[in-house]
């Protein structure tokens, strides 16, 4: 029997989507939990990232720990979290953001730590403080690597949003799980087209918004833009005393 199609079929199927556990239902929350992983996690990572490629204060902890977290079983991950919260929503959410968190932060210290120094230091001679240089300079040139990594992190937590139907939290993981249980194939294999098929959508989505953030009038000549000082462009940092400014 070829399962696929019969997949095809309910998916296209108008009555398959509505009601609680229609695809409609199932897709919103498996969407909305992912959403609330990355965005808590890009919250904690993005100014941890940018504070340890600004000063390179405890990178080498940062990469050991993202190492780590890295190579977690997610499964396991969750078990230990239900025993430790409970069977409800917060332990998909807490396995989510901590997966999450590596690949973003990675991505934003490795961003910092990428932009040249010449526009770092030609931006402090012009009057920056450590402050503006993240927010102007720094941050700007390391939103690519930025948004890479909450791409990575969005489609990881696609994958293992759907480990969350083990604990009865619906998302497109009870089609798999039910499926597989009762010998309904097709069901499952709707299950594993829907996560793909976001998983698809989502990444083309992040694409053009990393498109979007590339810097491409300086890639293209390789050099980048000096910063405009602070206190407007006519203003220069005033001379050693006694020095002729010609």
């Amino acid at each position: 029997m070829n399962y696929v199609t019969d997949a095809l079929l309910l998916i296209l199927d108008p009555r398959s989507w509505p009601g609680p556990d229609g695809i409609g239902t199932r897709l919103v929350q498996h969407a909305l939990y992912v959403a609330a992983g990355v965005v808590t996690a890009t919250v904690a990572a993005v100014p941890l990232g940018l504070f340890v490629g600004h000063t390179g204060r405890g990178r080498n902890l940062v990469v050991a720990a993202t190492g780590v977290a890295r190579s977690l079983p997610t499964f396991g991950l969750l078990l230990f979290a239900v025993l430790l919260f409970g069977l409800h929503l917060a332990p998909v959410i807490a396995v989510l953001v901590l997966l999450a968190i590596p690949p973003i932060l990675a991505g934003t210290y490795a961003g910092v730590e990428a932009v040249g120094r010449s526009a770092v230091d030609g931006a402090r001679g012009s009057g920056y403080s450590e402050s503006q240089i993240v927010r102007r300079v720094e941050l700007p040139l390391a939103m690519p690597l930025i948004v890479g990594g909450v791409r990575s992190a969005t489609l990881q937590a696609i994958a293992t949003a759907t480990i969350a139907g083990y604990v009865a939290q619906g998302t497109l993981g009870r089609y798999l799980i039910e499926g597989l249980a009762r010998h309904e194939y097709a069901t499952a294999v709707v299950g594993a087209l829907l996560v793909a098929g976001l998983a698809l959508v989502a990444d083309a989505a992040l694409t053009i918004v990393q498109s979007l953030a590339t810097p491409h009038g300086g890639s293209r000549t390789g050099r980048r833009t000096a910063p405009v000082s602070p206190r407007g462009p006519g203003w220069a940092a005033p001379l050693p005393e006694g020095q002729d400014p010609r």
